[in-house]
This record gives C-alpha cells, structure tokens and sequence, in this order.
C-alpha cells in the first residue's frame, strides 16, 4: 500500500493501491506515518500510483465502523496529517489525478503543494452525510482563508489545477512534480529545516482535531453507506 525508494536527496513515498485511487486504511494510514518518521532525507515527495493522487479513507472500511472506531480512524489521519506537517524534512505532495477527501487534507498538511494540469481537488463528504476528519477542517480555512474553504467544504464540488492555483491550495502546476522536490533538495538542508520551522509555528492544532474526531464519530452513527 505504500511504497518508498530514495532519488538523490529526495525520499519519495508513493501511496500505491492503485485499483482502489490509493484509498487509505488505518493500516495504510500507519504505514504512510512510519514512512515519514523513518525517511533520512531533507524532502520528501508524496505522490499516487497511476491515475489519482488518493481518494481519502477508504468508505468500505468506513462503512463497517461504530462511532468509537471512526474516532479512532480520524485519530489515527491526524496523527499520520500532523507526522507529515512536523517531520523536520520539507515534505511535497505532487498531485496528478484526484485528490479527493482524506486525500486532500493529508495534502494540506504537506509544506507544498504541486499538481499538473490534470489534478483536481475535492471535499466531497457532505454528498454523503461525513466531512474530512483527519485535519482538514483545521488546516483547510488556513490554506484557503475562511470564505473559499466554507465553498469547498459545503459544496462538496470538484475543483481543478487552474481553480487551486488561483485560491492558494497548490503553488504551482507542473509536468513533473518531483522536478520541484529536486529543485528544493538543492539548497541547505539546515536552512530549509529552520525556515520551514518558522513558517509553520502554530499550536493549536490538535485542540480543534479533536473535536474534529468527535464531531466526526457522531456523524458516523448515522452514516448509511
């Protein structure tokens, strides 16, 4: 489910379960945290095998879950969300394909954000009676500002790479994401570390996760897949 090798100074993490969009277990989740505690390199690019970057937790898991195990699922995204947003490396998400719920929020809890013309964004668990719960209303309004994270979010609309560019929730549309992870790789690693640590000093994250998980369990005794 996750696949990881080393190119040059970027450590590539691929979330490889393609026949399913890289959708997530816990397991998967848990893999992908260990992954990133583990990696010795000062960037880290995470990326989908074949057409999408990750469809979020997987709703056959999700559907089977009474109200403390869906806690404990948004439990264990935050956790993997908040490895990802802590580790000292500099950590990328190149985005090719869909990047839809849980898949999005561990998006945004990446440093950057790097899609090719054909990644499309999406918080869609309104359609279906949840929301994201492993971070994303949390980081969502930072990334996006307040009025453009409440369209996303209650809309449960698509978004595409143009759409993303304009709002702030990618940086740059590319060919090759992982040609920004090596231009990244080039400079310092000592200075990539501090600087990443400044613009990130924030921390009330975990209070509001976990109302998050809650709010999120509630909702799941009532989820009817």
């Amino acid at each position: 489910m996750i696949t990881t090798d080393l190119v040059g100074d970027v450590y590539r993490i691929t979330l490889d379960r393609p026949e399913r969009r890289n959708a997530l277990t816990p397991a998967g989740l848990d893999a992908l945290r260990r992954a990133i505690e583990e990696a010795d390199a000062p960037v880290i690019s995470i990326r989908g095998a074949g057409p999408a970057f990750c469809a979020g937790a997987d709703l056959d898991v999700v559907g089977e879950l009474d109200g403390e195990e869906a806690a404990e699922f948004a439990r264990t995204g935050q956790r993997t969300a908040r490895a990802i947003a802590e580790v000292d490396a500099v950590v990328l998400a190149g985005i090719d394909g869909p990047a839809r719920g849980g898949g999005l929020e561990l998006a945004l809890a990446c440093d950057l954000r790097v899609a090719t013309s054909g990644a499309t964004f999406g918080e869609p668990g309104v359609t279906f009676g949840l929301f994201g719960a492993w971070g994303g209303t949390v980081r969502l309004p930072r990334v996006l500002g307040l009025g453009e994270a409440m369209d996303l979010a209650l809309s449960g609309r698509a978004v595409d790479a143009e759409e993303a560019l304009r709002t702030g929730l990618v940086s740059r549309i590319v060919e090759d994401p992982g040609s920004v992870a090596r231009e990244i790789a080039r400079n310092d690693p000592t200075a990539l570390v501090a600087t990443k640590r400044r613009l990130r000093d924030d921390r009330s994250t975990r209070v509001q996760e976990e109302s998050e998980a809650e709010t999120f369990a509630a909702l799941i005794e009532r989820y009817d897949p």
